[in-house]
């Protein structure tokens, strides 16, 4: 097995870097000695992250790009700064996305399903696109996707948002094989629930969640110091926890027993209340 890859002095890109993952593999990269290219939204969180790292992490320097990735300007302009600031990029993490968990018809087309697939699907693709020039160049480099267990297993509710983790998981498997003659690393993040603000945009009815999901969020750090550690030691797949990879085999190879236990124990019974005039679960809290 290869020795473990220094970090000392690489450049890291990562996008959704204001809060949660994104976040946490920030402060991780920083200890271990990166210089980071901050990207996300929301500008004023992405400036008070650069002074934390500058604050604890002395010899951290930090690019700091707001970027809406779901628009096409920002996302080149992003690329372009990136590679200008030292020349290149060594790790890029496509960490940014958001999730609508709801009924398919429940979901507005633009707002719930093109731009869901837009920021979690495309943007990635885009931007690995934008970079990747640059990677072959100088023979080296590793991308990590992070996607879910939701690329894994599609559970109700997560109809757009496994299609583009699905989608996601694709890409890292081809990109994997075109790129590997380069010296070019590309791994995919699998987690299963974390405590991050990404629950508070999904928009769903609570009972639609399953409330063992609540009671398995793993904490950001942990997720930060695993997608250091990809960079730091590559592997084609991690899902975490781990046992979820085993759920995924069952799922793939009981399909039609997970079907009907689902089918029983879950969607049935949620589909009745709203046959019977209970609030559908799409349905948006005022």
């Amino acid at each position: 097995m290869p020795g473990k890859r220094s970090l000392d002095g690489k450049v890291v890109l990562i996008t959704g870097a204001s809060s949660g993952i994104g976040e946490a593999a920030a402060l991780a990269f920083a200890q271990a000695g990166a210089h980071l290219i901050l990207t996300a939204r929301r500008e004023a969180r992405l400036h008070a992250l650069r002074d934390r790292l500058r604050g604890a992490f002395s010899r951290c320097e930090t690019l700091v790009v707001p970027a809406d990735l779901s628009q096409m300007r920002d996302l080149e302009n992003l690329a372009a700064q990136a590679l200008a600031w030292r020349g290149r990029v060594d790790v890029l993490v496509n960490n940014a996305g958001f999730g609508r968990l709801r009924w398919l018809e429940e979901l507005d087309p633009a707002e719930d399903v093109v731009a869901q697939i837009t920021l979690d699907l495309i943007a990635p693709l885009l931007l690995t696109r934008a970079i990747l020039p640059a990677m072959i160049r100088q023979r080296g480099g590793c991308i990590i996707n992070v996607a879910s267990v939701a690329a894994l297993i599609a559970a109700p509710t997560y109809t757009v948002y496994s299609a583009a983790k699905f989608g996601l998981r694709g890409m890292s498997e081809a990109l994997r094989r075109e790129v590997r003659p380069f010296g070019i690393a590309v791994c995919l993040l699998c987690p299963g629930p974390v405590a991050t603000e990404f629950g508070q945009h999904l928009r769903r009815d609570s009972r639609t969640e399953l409330a063992i999901a609540r009671r398995l969020r793993r904490p950001a750090h942990e997720i930060g110091e695993r997608i250091v550690g990809l960079a730091r030691r590559p592997r084609r797949i991690v899902v975490i926890p781990w046992y979820m990879g085993w759920l995924a085999v069952i799922n793939s190879s009981m399909a039609g027993l997970v079907d009907l236990f689902i089918d029983r124990f879950y969607v049935a019974r949620l589909r009745r209340d709203d046959q019977s005039g209970g609030a559908a679960p799409g349905a948006r809290q005022p």
